[in-house]
């Protein structure tokens, strides 16, 4: 069709290329603006936005990390090295996740307020010094848990001969940095999210399993002691990643104590009912199997693989539901939008129910299908997919439950009522372990994961009534009436 045209009319290949570039560059203003106007304006649309952006990014990581797990499959398949270090890794994961896990609760709550009331000044000296005491609550954890491991390790592990037992102790030393790491790096990410920075801190824990697949790939010599060095090295390059975005924003990440002063008493209050939240929440995992073990051989397997299908949808909306909503929440407790705070939580309890009840609908009718699909090859007989299926189809009952008590505990954080979570969680445990007792002997394996339902169907009802008292009597405080 260019024949008839003078030479210098004719289209290049260059020409066209860069038409095609101009036209997929208006098309990505075009869909960035589309998102920019939806996502921007209203409370509700931010947080909507926010927790999009987590999902996205957590959906990558899940998927690269699903990825790490084939490779370590493929490297170490099911043998005494594998079994040291996921040992090693539950004894690291508890420490980190009781200890740091609490700091997005109980910290950036006190910090928007501080920094949105007293300025940035106020706020940084705040963030350092709980950077300082959390690194020594840290580090003092982690040395208890290196000098006690000749006590509690024989206990825990009662499986393991003197050789397995050493090599997890080894293991520990090597995963030991990591916790350190992984407790700046949580706090880290919190303060990034404070600032509404939700991509980076979403997208930045795939560096972990990149650096493994690489290690475990072109290190081979370095044999199971390729994964604790992956985990240091993904936290080094984690706070790197992080770092680099926190100072643009002129917040300083250096350790320093300013002294105990009356916000550090706030956090100090918040902090510690949180952290035995988050210790007999935990507990009630470790509950479970051991129920389990007192059922016949395969019933801890079978409650862990009907776990994991459930797991996947749950971690999705509450990793993105969490991490979005603390911010908002805590930016308008501190200026006393009530009204907003109301009107917030019921719009996203609504939303959360409408996307769970289908959900939880599909994986109930569905899930021997599901199970066969995954599971059923190899030595995983069919007699297994009806176990594992009935116990994934119990499971599934308290995602809407489980996702909601997530937002509750969320504002309850927020408008400072850890304490609250303290009690109703020691309340919880208590329930799971009468549930798992008297279930497992009525349904065997499947009676615990309906002992898992009820308990976060009691979860969410307490929670709920214990959120909507402490709303009601901030509005009290403030306006006097009796609301």
């Amino acid at each position: 069709m260019f024949l008839n045209l003078p030479k210098d009319c004719v289209p290049t290949q260059s020409m066209l290329s860069l038409n095609l570039s101009l036209m997929a560059s208006k098309q990505v203003k075009k869909i960035y603006g589309w998102w920019q106007q939806l996502t921007s304006g209203s409370v509700n649309r931010q947080i909507f936005g926010a927790a999009a952006i987590v999902a996205l990014g957590t959906l990558l990581v899940k998927v690269v990390t699903f990825a790490k797990e084939s490779v370590v499959a493929w490297r170490f398949g099911t043998g005494d090295a594998v079994d040291a270090f996921f040992m090693t890794l539950t004894v690291s994961a508890f420490i980190i996740n009781t200890v740091t896990g609490s700091v997005n609760a109980a910290v950036i709550p006190t910090y928007i307020q501080v920094r949105e009331q007293e300025g940035k000044q106020v706020a940084q000296k705040l963030l350092s010094g709980t950077i300082t005491w959390n690194l020594i609550i840290l580090a003092i954890a982690t040395i208890v848990t290196l000098v006690a491991a000749p006590l509690y390790l024989p206990s825990i592990a009662s499986g393991f001969n003197a050789d397995k037992i050493d090599l997890t102790f080894k293991l520990l030393c090597a995963i030991a940095p990591a916790i350190l790491l992984s407790g700046l790096v949580t706090i880290w990410t919190n303060v990034l999210n404070a600032g509404e920075r939700f991509a980076l801190s979403a997208i930045s824990p795939i560096l972990t399993p990149l650096i493994t697949i690489l290690l475990l790939l072109f290190f081979p010599g370095w044999g199971i002691f390729a994964l604790p060095a992956a985990l240091v090295f993904g936290a080094i390059l984690e706070l790197t990643v992080l770092g680099k975005s926190l100072r643009l924003q002129e917040i300083s990440l250096l350790p320093q104590w300013h002294g105990f002063d009356a916000r550090m008493a706030q956090v100090t209050k918040q902090y510690l009912p949180i952290i035995a939240s988050s210790f007999l929440m935990n507990s009630t995992v470790i509950v479970d199997q051991l129920v389990a073990a007192t059922l016949p051989t395969g019933s801890i397997s079978s409650l862990n693989y009907g776990n994991r299908i459930t797991a996947l949808p749950i971690v999705l909306l509450t990793t993105a539901l969490s991490t979005a909503v603390i911010p908002y929440f805590s930016r308008m407790v501190a200026s006393k939008d009530w009204a907003g705070i109301s009107h917030t939580l019921r719009r996203y309890l609504l939303l959360i129910f409408a996307i769970a009840i289908p959900l939880t609908t599909c994986l109930y009718i569905f899930s021997e299908p599901l199970v066969q699909l995954v599971y059923q090859r190899g030595k995983f007989s069919h007699e297994d997919t009806i176990l594992v299926a009935q116990v994934q189809a119990f499971l599934s009952l308290q995602i809407p439950f489980y996702i909601g008590n997530i937002l509750i505990n969320r504002m309850i954080s927020a408008l400072q009522g850890n304490l609250f979570l303290m009690f109703n969680a020691a309340l919880n445990l208590i329930i799971d372990i009468i549930l798992d007792i008297t279930f497992s002997h009525w349904l065997g394996i499947a009676g615990i994961a309906l002992a898992s339902v009820f308990m976060y169907l009691s979860c969410f009802c307490v929670n709920s009534f214990s959120c909507w008292h402490l709303l009601r009597r901030k509005i009290q405080s403030e306006s006097g009436s009796n609301y």
